[in-house]
């Protein structure tokens, strides 16, 4: 699997012994590694087959063993890992003990931070050069490179970053990879501009102007003019690159080929020592070598595992029944019946589900690019406007516009749906893309109502009760399957959502499970297991982690029934829906021993597929199964003299099951 050339590649150093044709031939080694290991596994293809070369003549010209690279949306760093002596891992991408699909420096001091959202390179690029000028003197060494994706220049953090890259005197070097896509084609106005720099010609002037600039760079003069005339398109300082520039103080240089090795050595070895923060235009192609990911490069962006044969390509067969599809067919009958529902993104039209709905709904469908703050704050003035927008973003993204959901949305009382996809566990993608803490973020808000579905049924009702509640609200679901409830609890029909009420999925007499989200369906699958051992477990979807169904925790809390309760949620413990449970017991006076609380543990899970990292965490009907019968145990030690069974206190008259094992219709008054 591993090319001639790239078998000789232990350490970035060994790239400088190569000629420049080795250089492209070990590229495309490399693009084949990747295209294998992706196919395998699953992963970022599209993104790291266009960074290639780029890649390559950062590690020619810089030694990152003390020079510092920093990425941005570190799903672009394959290559970078591969170089830096990993590439006999790489066939393991993404999988339990094996290598990121993100930089982590855990793998490889290489690695300067853990990244996998968008914007933050330059200004942690700014921090280390500023802390190499604070700690070395202005002459420091060290070089610092950022690499930036032309999706991720427009986020606000860029932005920052570049207007406090002003407290530098020293080298900094901003590389802006152009693809022209981020996971969909790039948006807004930064894009367009862009776009007119790849295709502008030079004004009449432009190469004085150029020629002028390059005489008066530092340590080169004369000299680098001579080198860089004789690059294949120069480097040209454009006058649309200035303008945008120019007030911040920062000289941009390009765009140039991002495929041309032998030019951007030369060009990179020009820029290395400047004096001060720079931007270099790099324009690559998104999928490069690939033609399935060149003409598709939204469905290559981050793949499912497939095959390949000539250039026909498979990917196994499957009925699309995930969390997100159903998502998708619940709100384009929201959207046709209600003119007021407009629904917004942040560059995720594909995996949160609005991709399918631009054909129906083209001037009510909006992406806003990666501006997650600026969504919410889009949605806010809508619903101020009288619509009802729905804002469809991951919940490891929603986690960047916390102060937004906060000052625009609760604090204003408005109607807008956050919609948070990938909530809890997401397989390959690892701790940087978790929704661990949407509950514990959110759960704190004033006037936020927080909700969680445990199938498909729930999720199209939540969207339901979200739109016409005209209240502030967070609906979470997972990266898995929308089992369908029904289907096996045979008794049991979903009612409608309605405000703080749970819904009882299953009667049970010797324990309760308060599951929020789809750990409700495990619960019911580990019910019928306990059922044939002569158990029986009650389950309820709560629905709500705020408000409270505040009559089944009295009920279940009650000082006369000493049944365990067990709270279920792919989330953090600290602050998630158990925590809401407890307080509501401490508040109430209520016996919260009888409280067993089952979710994520207070540490990062690395990448692993996701049934792996729910075994890993406990949130798998095996191990509620194992906490149901230590509990049982521990409460029939501590209290021998009762040996008759109690009704579960949340079961009306005459509606408890026909026999244990048997799922009830039974719910909440």
């Amino acid at each position: 699997m591993i090319g001639k050339l790239l078998q000789k590649i232990k350490t970035p150093a060994d790239l400088r012994q190569l000629t420049v044709d080795q250089l492209d031939e070990l590229a495309e080694e490399i693009r084949h590694l990747i295209k294998a290991s992706v196919g395998r596994n699953g992963g970022h293809l599209a993104s790291n087959l266009g960074v290639v070369e780029l890649t390559i003549a950062l590690h020619c010209v810089f030694d990152f063993d003390s020079d510092r690279l920093v990425w941005d949306v570190g799903h672009q760093s394959y290559v970078h890992k591969i170089l830096t002596g990993r590439a006999e891992q790489f066939e393991n991408l993404r999988q339990k003990n094996g290598v990121s699909g993100f930089p982590n420096p855990k793998e490889s001091s290489y690695d300067q931070f853990y990244v996998g959202h968008a914007g933050t390179a330059i200004a942690s690029a700014v921090g280390l050069a500023l802390g190499a000028q604070m700690t070395a003197g202005e002459k420091s060494e060290e070089k610092v490179v950022a690499v930036v994706g032309d999706a991720s220049i427009v986020n606000g953090l860029s932005f920052e970053g570049l207007n406090n890259s002003t407290l530098l005197k020293r080298q900094m070097l901003i590389i802006l990879n152009d693809n022209s896509m981020a996971i969909d084609k790039t948006q807004g106005a930064f894009a367009k501009y862009l776009t007119r720099v790849r295709v502008s010609r030079p004004y009449e002037d432009l190469q004085r102007r150029t020629e002028l600039l390059v005489r008066h760079l530092p340590y080169f003069g004369d000299a680098i003019h001579d080198t860089i005339d004789r690059i294949k398109g120069g480097i040209k300082t454009t006058l649309l690159g200035r303008q945008k520039f120019q007030q911040l103080s920062i000289p941009f240089y390009g765009p140039i080929d991002g495929h041309n090795i032998a030019n951007m050595i030369k060009i990179l070895t020009a820029l290395r020592d400047f004096d001060r923060p720079v931007i270099l235009h790099v324009y690559t192609e998104k999928g490069r070598g690939f033609v399935p990911a060149i003409q598709d490069p939204r469905t290559f962006h981050s793949t499912q595992p497939f095959t390949v044969d000539g250039e026909t390509v498979s990917f196994p067969e499957r009925v699309d029944r995930s969390f997100t599809a159903v998502f998708t067919r619940s709100l384009s009958k929201l959207m046709a019946a209600d003119k007021r529902i407009v629904a917004l993104t942040a560059a995720m039209p594909d995996g949160a589900g609005l991709a399918p709905l631009r054909k129906s709904f083209p001037d009510r469908v909006i992406d806003v690019g990666i501006a997650e703050s600026a969504a919410v704050d889009i949605a806010a003035g809508l619903a101020k406007s009288g619509l009802r927008p729905i804002v469809a973003i991951y919940s490891t993204f929603m986690q960047r516009c916390f102060d937004q959901i906060f000052q625009e949305v609760a604090l204003q009382k408005l109607p807008v749906v956050l919609c948070m996809d990938r909530a809890g566990l997401v397989g390959g993608d690892g701790a940087t893309h978790h929704g661990f803490c949407d509950i514990t973020t959110t759960r704190c808000l004033p006037n936020m109502t927080l909700m969680a579905p445990m199938d498909a049924n729930e999720l199209t009702e939540a969207l339901k009760f979200a739109v016409q509640s005209g209240l502030p609200c967070a609906i979470r679901y997972p990266r898995d399957q929308a089992e369908e409830v029904e289907q096996i609890a045979v008794d049991y029909h979903s009612p409608p959502f309605e405000l703080g009420q749970a819904a009882w999925v299953r009667n049970g007499r010797d324990a309760v499970v308060l599951a929020y989200g789809n750990a409700a369906y495990e619960a019911l699958m580990a019910a019928e297991t306990l059922a044939e051992e002569g158990i029986d477990l009650g389950v309820i979807s709560a629905r709500f982690a705020k408000p409270l169904d505040e009559k089944i925790l009295h009920k279940l809390l009650a000082d006369e029934h000493n049944m365990p309760i067990i709270t279920m949620e792919e989330n953090a413990l600290i602050g998630g829906f158990g925590s809401a449970v407890l307080e509501f017991a401490q508040q109430h006076r209520l016996d919260a021993r009888k409280i067993t609380r089952i979710g994520l543990p207070d540490r990062l899970i690395d990448q692993d597929t996701r049934q792996g990292q729910l075994e890993q965490v406990g949130l798998t009907r095996q191990n509620l199964i194992k906490q149901v019968r230590q509990l049982l145990n521990k409460n029939k030690d501590n209290d021998e003299s009762n040996e008759k069974k109690t009704d579960c206190p949340v079961s009306k008259p005459g509606q408890t099951p026909d026999r244990p094992g048997r799922t009830g219709t039974a719910r909440m008054a």
